[in-house]
């Protein structure tokens, strides 16, 4: 019986091939698809039953996408996959995100975020800087407060479990309107309402859809506590950044804390914003690093397992919807 074949598409370097070699070898061949000429490229393509990839528009040359007949899966390195052309792949191959690779250290960075907006770290430092010692002006407890997270994936879990271990509470909001994580309250889309009025604390980390684009405009944002803080970890465009800019501007009380941008290298060769946020007292900005601490090969080995499950004829985890699909 022919063995099952992961190709992977993107360049490994000799000292991390060893252990990607065992995670699947004994199951199926692995083929690295840099190696090879033209021509056995494509006869790897034809026989690929899982296609491991950063960025198949990036990756894969012309015309041989459409080589992966044989195959029951394209995984993709990263979680959020909106910037990558999928309807230049195969419509019949499933279509797998990295859901929740880098979990933990993103949701540090989102607490250390909140925390640094509680507490007015970045306001007093600059105020220090022009020789102002405000030791009376008033922080904020985190404790006791609602964290409330928009997209309870594996981002949104690994939060709440840091969120209650601080003492607040846990809202949360995903497709399902149900979990099976230990928190004080979950919705559907539908009672996004009840989770912006809650919130001290609103996490973004759902993904870029049709659905969520421009989904925090004026009004959500108007919904939210003039002094809650607004994390967003997941892509700018699910908020109105004129919308968001204004209401900074408005509600000094009120902080944005952001990671993910409009407009960013790797999605678009470029980081530029069309409002300037950077200039507001109440903007805590990083440049979507919030992925990048920890161990640096556990997004592979996540990966890796999602990969697992298909060569061995299994439904593998964080399938995209036809809806992620086409944003």
């Amino acid at each position: 019986m022919t063995r099952p074949v992961l190709s992977i598409a993107f360049s490994v370097a000799d000292s991390r091939r060893a252990a990607l070699d065992r995670a699947v070898s004994e199951i199926a061949d692995v083929v690295y698809l840099p190696d090879l000429d033209p021509a056995a490229r494509a006869d790897a393509l034809r026989r690929t039953t899982v296609l491991l990839s950063w960025n198949t528009a990036k990756e894969l040359r012309p015309g041989e996408a459409q080589l992966l007949v044989a195959a029951r899966l394209i995984q993709f390195m990263t979680a959020g996959v909106d910037f990558i052309p999928m309807d230049e792949l195969p419509h019949g191959v499933a279509i797998a995100n990295n859901g929740g690779a880098y979990a933990e250290p993103m949701a540090e960075h989102a607490l250390a975020m909140a925390f640094a907006a509680a507490k007015r770290l970045p306001v007093e430092q600059a105020a220090m800087a022009r020789g102002e010692f405000n030791q009376s002006n008033q922080n904020r407890m985190l404790a006791g407060g609602v964290c409330g997270i928009l997209g309870f994936g594996g981002v949104g879990i690994a939060l709440a479990r840091l969120a209650r271990c601080i003492g607040m509470q846990v809202h949360a909001v995903n497709r399902r309107g149900r979990t099976d994580e230990a928190i004080d309250w979950i919705g559907t889309p539908g009672e996004l309402d009840s989770l912006l009025a809650a919130s001290d604390v609103l996490v973004i980390s759902t993904p870029l859809t049709r659905a969520t684009t421009g989904l925090i405009d004026a009004a959500a944002l108007g919904r939210m506590k003039t002094d809650a803080i607004l994390v967003n970890l997941a892509r700018g465009e699910i908020i109105d950044e004129a919308a968001l800019y204004q209401h900074l501007h408005d509600h000094p009380g009120f902080t944005a804390c952001i990671d993910a941008w409009w407009v960013e290298p790797v999605r678009h060769g470029a980081f530029r914003m069309d409002h300037p946020l950077l200039d507001l007292p109440n903007v805590i900005a990083s440049p979507h690093n919030s992925a990048q601490a920890g161990d640096r090969d556990v997004g592979l080995r996540r990966a890796l397992a999602n990969c697992r499950r298909a060569l061995l004829g299994e439904t593998p985890r964080h399938l995209i919807t036809a809806e992620e699909r086409v944003i």
